[in-house]
């Protein structure tokens, strides 16, 4: 049994760039082992979101929460309580996060974009790193391209290497950033099916998507977010049949 509630919980989180307010008053709460998938039309703040969780985004206002710990509460862009310097580092290396863009080391294989982190950051030998490398590259299904350069590979397979870079640091909660974004078409199954293993499995997901077949049969939650704002949330088969706010009925009927 988890000693704590929540995972990670956001209470009021707000976020705005001068006069634009990208996030208004976010609350969310997510259980270890959850699955949670956000959607929502594009400049809905999905993305600033997930960055503010991690730090790329500095709130302006609201609490966020690691493991029921209060990790962080800013007021009116000051910071009001942080966790000293070396927890908040070690509490955000809890969270593994993939991006639409693969941000690969070119000059290293596959088998050294994955080693680098928990060499360098986690402090483990190179054995260590190497043997739990090679078990993670299988994982994701690219055993036989350890010692490939990211420029021999497709799209898909670099996203694969970096969503096994992210697993590689042994986080507790994987964030995804709309992973398949940037990769055409015939490659977006493989790396859903690299996520849907992870599910399986009981890891616990945040994930911003636009793929909604996998929300559907992924996710724990669906929340629907618009104008910065979560509108809607709840089970899949609710959400995607049965929406209740203006905006989600719309922007459903627009992608389904």
């Amino acid at each position: 049994m988890n000693e704590f509630k929540y995972i990670l919980k956001t209470e009021n989180l707000y976020k705005s760039f001068g006069s634009l307010e990208v996030l208004k008053d976010i609350n969310l709460e997510v259980k270890m082992g959850e699955v949670i998938c956000i959607i929502g039309p594009s400049g809905a703040g999905k993305s600033t979101y997930l960055r503010s969780l991690n730090q790329l985004e500095r709130i302006t206002s609201g609490k966020i929460y690691i493991k029921d710990e209060l990790f962080l509460h800013r007021e009116h862009n000051k910071t009001i309580h942080k966790v000293e310097a070396d927890k908040q580092k070690a509490m955000l290396l809890e969270m593994g996060m993939v991006f639409q863009r693969f941000n690969l080391f070119p000059h290293k294989t596959v088998l050294e974009n994955v080693m680098i982190a928990p060499i360098l950051v986690r402090k483990k030998t190179k054995d260590e790193a190497l043997k739990a490398a090679k078990t993670i590259v299988e994982r994701v299904g690219l055993s036989d391209k350890l010692n490939v350069y990211p420029s021999k590979l497709s799209g898909g397979q670099q996203q694969r290497v970096a969503i096994a870079r992210a697993l590689a640091m042994e986080p507790e909660i994987m964030l995804f950033d709309e992973p398949t974004s940037s990769l055409d078409p015939e490659l977006v199954g493989e790396v859903l099916g690299v996520m849907k293993d992870l599910a399986r499995n009981g890891m616990t997901m945040l994930c911003v998507t636009h793929e909604m077949g996998f929300a559907k049969e992924v996710a724990d939650r669906v929340v629907f977010m618009a104008d910065g704002m979560i509108l809607e949330e709840g089970k899949p088969k609710v959400l995607f049949e049965n929406p209740k706010n203006e905006k989600a009925i719309s922007f459903l009927k627009s992608v389904l």
